[in-house]
């Protein structure tokens, strides 16, 4: 896979995340869309449909021969050997409630791997993004733009741990999982959905942990993790978007989360 074929998609999925983010601020925190549920129970909106309406179109005028695989709209095969997998609103049920929590997520897979990831907060005007083997990025709401880095904090106990849904442990059978990593850790929050995984990313939490992710969740996240000295993993320690549950770290507490993810069952 040539560089030149990564960085334009990297630079493309960065664009039009930030541009799918600035039609989701059109609805954030108005009363000018209905909240419906889906088939498993997850709430949607019209700013949900249009954002991954839109990234689909700009995906299409660019790269025509790419797939794409959205939350909203299902997939669509491409030939290039690359697959743009979107979440245009992760943390809908935080931006349904005026929490500024949300995000626009864009992964790219190529070779049954995600390469490319951009994690973008619309309402705190945060970004991270990444391509494999070029580094992670940064941009803050001042418009700094700096290298993303996890921290170097050695021990859970000293680390922020942070969730996205306390209730989703009790679903999955694992509350355990949950009880001992707050036992464990320094300070425990749910800070939830991709902003999580963008904190782990950029220092200022330790560990991400939740048992319950789809595809189009993890794609984003895997670049920006690894790429930023972190680990994205499932919840053996395999490297992978395609788990129905994630942990992220920086690195340095994966194998005490583990031993406590196993103790645990």
């Amino acid at each position: 896979m040539p560089d030149a074929d990564l960085l334009r998609r990297q630079e493309a999925a960065l664009r039009i995340a930030r541009e799918a983010g600035d039609l989701t601020l059109r609805y954030y925190r108005t009363t000018d869309f209905a909240v419906e549920l889906k088939h498993d129970a997850t709430p949607v909106t019209v700013a949900d449909r249009q954002a991954e309406l839109l990234l689909r179109e700009r995906i299409a005028a660019e790269f025509p021969d790419d797939g794409v695989l959205g939350e909203e709209h299902g997939e669509l095969p491409g030939s290039s050997g690359f697959r743009w997998i979107l979440d245009p609103i992760d943390g809908t049920k935080s931006f349904v409630s005026g929490v500024p929590l949300y995000g626009a997520l864009i992964g790219i897979e190529h070779g049954g791997r995600s390469v490319v990831g951009v994690i973008h907060i619309p309402a705190l005007g945060e970004t991270a993004y990444a391509a494999t083997g070029h580094g992670a990025w940064y941009i803050g709401p001042k418009g700094d733009h700096i290298r993303a880095r996890v921290s170097e904090k050695r021990r859970l106990g000293e680390s922020l741990f942070c969730t996205s849904e306390i209730k989703t442990f009790d679903q999955t059978g694992r509350r355990a999982v949950f009880d001992r990593l707050q036992s464990a850790a320094w300070l425990t929050r749910t800070w939830g959905d991709c902003f999580g995984y963008l904190l782990v990313a950029t220092g200022r939490a330790e560990v991400m942990v939740d048992p319950k992710m789809n595809l189009w969740d993890c794609a984003a996240l895997q670049p920006v993790l690894e790429e930023a000295g972190g680990t994205f993993t499932d919840w053996q320690g395999r490297p992978t978007i395609y788990a129905p549950e994630s942990i992220a770290t920086n690195g340095h507490i994966l194998d005490e989360v583990l031993a406590i993810v196993a103790g645990s069952r």
